[in-house]
């Protein structure tokens, strides 16, 4: 594949496949890995090139298709096709569990790391995967005794099981709420258009799901607490059955831990990410409580308040503040504190200049090109493609994929996937990424384009980070690649760029009316700037409660936990709102506890420390659209991956250690 030749007709990548396709894919991939494993296991003499290469090259150049075949269960609209992408993720993560606990692979790899001569002749990136390489087997119970690691291998298998079931139960599971118009009575006239009815005993009455375009304008415009209520108890009841495979997942958990020697799961997570130890992040998440309850606690002075004076006038009993209440009359206040009304901020936020927008600011501030791909193969006709090149378009660097509105059955919040992970191959040539943003933003109406609140616009320019730092990263080899970094750092990339949301030069190259082409007037901009921080201790007392919690059941070191009991009463006594009488278990649906983040959910708020230092340190202080700025930080963020120490990697942008006063600065702890 040649760096200078545009891939015209499309990245390359069959989304078109069938059950039975799907099912020979996976059989392919564990026939080809096995050989190469039973080959590199039984070699005469190991060394780097007879053993980790090929061992290597193999899963990366199997990664494309193990990512696409897995992907698909979260985006195709055949039921079919989805079932047998679920299927193949557990049949190829069971593979995996087995291939990582042969003794024989491991004797081969370690005969190489315990090879001085050998491992001072590698490079960094490759003795840096030697050493993974060790500890992915030492995860795997290679030391355990026979009986010990096939019970570590039935634990695991399990998990993975799990995982899948969880994860599948939250994306086909939407709640479902019918409201009269007078229930739904604050609601701006453009939720009404083109929505579904039903007609029970002659009233007729909306059909409002849980998906985000329809939950969000729900809870934080709906003037009827009980409306709030109904909606916000039909997100936080669904999927029961995950309670148990949740509770079941954290009790496997302590003992795949204790089995390979650590006290704790979360003990064992952390041994990897930058904060080492569960006492560091607890450390830091009690600190933060701290300072961020004086923020919290004013501002929930101010809400009760407001909730207070409208019972009074209603003429109710204040019963207290509950979790539907906060999104309401936070809004409320921050059209009284700023004069904003959000519906009136997203009539200039269309999300077809947007993305165009966004996509020009990366193309400037990165020094890229993008290309649209027209009439591209792909899963959905909502989906677009578009290439990346270096700004000079004599370079391929990937592809990136949108699917930006909510349908059946698919992935139902935000986020970016990988599905071909940039590596080298063994004959030189590059294989090139391609990730895929998923996003539920409210789609067109019969009247109106898409148009997105300013908060879709941080989670576009977030997402996109995440993408930008996979086809910005050049490694050897697949497990390094882009955003494979440490956990606690992985979103500290996307975090720094939701900065550009907030920059009034940025906001006046893409901010239109959508009708009449009219730029969004300054005092809007200037408006909408201030309220940056509106919230911002409540918002971020929620997002430490989810840490506490996560990291609450995963520090447990004998017995078992009850998660939902420990999750209501976390989140009720951390983030200052009450859950209400009613029976609730929102953790059945916290997909992050499942999806990688176990013992990590802390590193959103540990990552936004490196994040708002890499802002302010460097593009406020040169420039937010200095492309030398731009340029180092490809090169010392984005371009190693996790080839090296994220903390190697910050040192080199900023030039001297990473500290936390921007971040106190940017959420308003500090005045300085």
């Amino acid at each position: 594949m040649s760096s200078t030749q545009p891939l015209s007709k499309g990245s390359g990548l069959n989304f078109d496949l069938s059950p039975k396709d799907i099912s020979q894919i996976v059989d392919r991939l564990i026939a080809e890995s096995t050989a190469v494993c039973d080959q590199v296991a039984c070699e005469p003499n190991p060394t780097f090139e007879s053993v980790i290469a090929p061992f290597e090259f193999c899963n990366s150049m199997q990664s494309t298709d193990f990512n696409l075949i897995t992907f698909l269960q979260d985006v195709s609209v055949d039921k079919a096709v989805r079932d047998a992408s679920a299927a193949a993720t557990e049949k190829l993560e069971a593979y995996e569990i087995e291939r990582d606990s042969r003794k024989d692979l491991y004797a081969a790899v370690n005969a190489v790391y315990t090879n001085k001569a050998e491992m001072d002749n590698l490079d960094n990136e490759d003795r840096r995967l030697v050493e993974r390489l060790i500890l992915t087997f030492k995860k795997a119970g290679v030391a355990l005794s026979d009986s010990d690691r096939e019970q570590l291998m039935t634990y695991k298998k399990r998990l993975s099981e799990i995982k899948v079931q969880f994860e599948r139960n939250v994306s086909t599971q939407d709640g479902r709420v019918l409201f009269t118009r007078e229930e739904l009575a604050g609601l701006p006239v453009s939720f009404f258009e083109d929505r579904a009815t039903e007609t029970t005993d002659g009233v007729e009455r909306y059909v409002v799901t849980t998906k985000m375009p329809d939950y969000l304008p729900v809870i934080r415009y709906a003037a009827l607490e009980d409306t709030r209520r109904r909606i916000s108890l039909a997100n936080s009841q669904r999927c029961p059955e995950n309670i148990a495979l949740l509770q079941e997942t954290v009790d496997l958990r302590l003992k795949v831990a204790q089995l390979l020697g650590y006290k704790s799961h979360a003990e064992l997570e952390l041994s990897t990410k930058m904060a080492k130890t569960p006492e560091t992040v607890m450390d830091f998440l009690k600190d933060l409580r701290t300072k961020l309850s004086v923020l919290g606690n004013k501002e929930l002075e101010q809400i009760e308040e407001l909730k207070r004076a409208e019972m009074t006038a209603a003429g109710d009993k204040y019963t207290g503040l509950f979790r539907w209440d906060s999104s309401y009359y936070g809004n409320i206040l921050k059209q009284c504190e700023h004069n904003i009304k959000m519906e009136e901020v997203k009539e200039y936020f269309s999300l077809e200049a947007v993305t165009r927008g966004i996509l020009d600011i990366y193309q400037n501030m990165l020094s890229l090109h993008f290309a649209k791909v027209e009439n591209p193969s792909v899963w959905h006709p909502d989906v677009e493609l578009y290439e990346v090149w270096e700004a000079d378009k004599t370079t391929f660097l990937g592809h990136l994929y949108l699917d930006l509105f909510p349908r059946e059955n698919k992935f139902n919040h935000a986020a970016m996937s990988h599905i071909r992970t940039g590596h080298s191959n063994p004959d030189g040539s590059l294989e090139y990424p391609a990730s895929v943003m998923l996003a539920n933003f409210p789609k067109a109406t019969s009247s109106t384009p898409a148009l997105m609140q300013h908060s879709d616009v941080v989670t576009l320019m977030h997402e996109l980070g995440h993408g930008f730092h996979r086809i910005c990263s050049r490694t050897k080899w697949s497990r390094f690649h882009g955003t494979s970094v440490e956990r606690d750092f992985v979103e500290a990339p996307s975090q720094m760029l939701e900065n550009w949301a907030w920059e009034p030069s940025v906001l006046q190259k893409f901010a239109v009316h959508y009708k009449t082409g009219v730029p969004i007037p300054e005092d809007l901009i200037k408006r909408l700037v201030a309220s940056k921080n509106h919230g911002a201790g409540l918002g971020n007392l929620f997002q430490l409660a989810m840490a506490l919690y996560d990291m609450e059941i995963h520090m447990i070191e004998d017995g078992t936990i009850d998660v939902k009991a420990v999750y209501n009463g976390t989140r009720d006594e951390v983030s200052l709102f009450k859950g209400g009488d009613e029976d609730s278990w929102t953790m059945a649906t916290f997909g992050h506890l499942i999806g990688g983040y176990s013992a990590g959910y802390y590193g959103y708020l540990w990552s936004e420390v490196y994040s708002a230092d890499m802002f302010e340190a460097r593009f406020l202080k040169d420039g937010i659209d200095n492309p030398q700025t731009g340029m180092d930080y490809r090169r010392e963020i984005l371009f190693p991956g996790g080839s090296r120490d994220a903390s190697v990697s910050l040192e080199k942008f900023l030039g001297r250690k990473p500290d936390s006063t921007a971040f106190m600065r940017s959420i308003g702890l500090t005045s300085d």
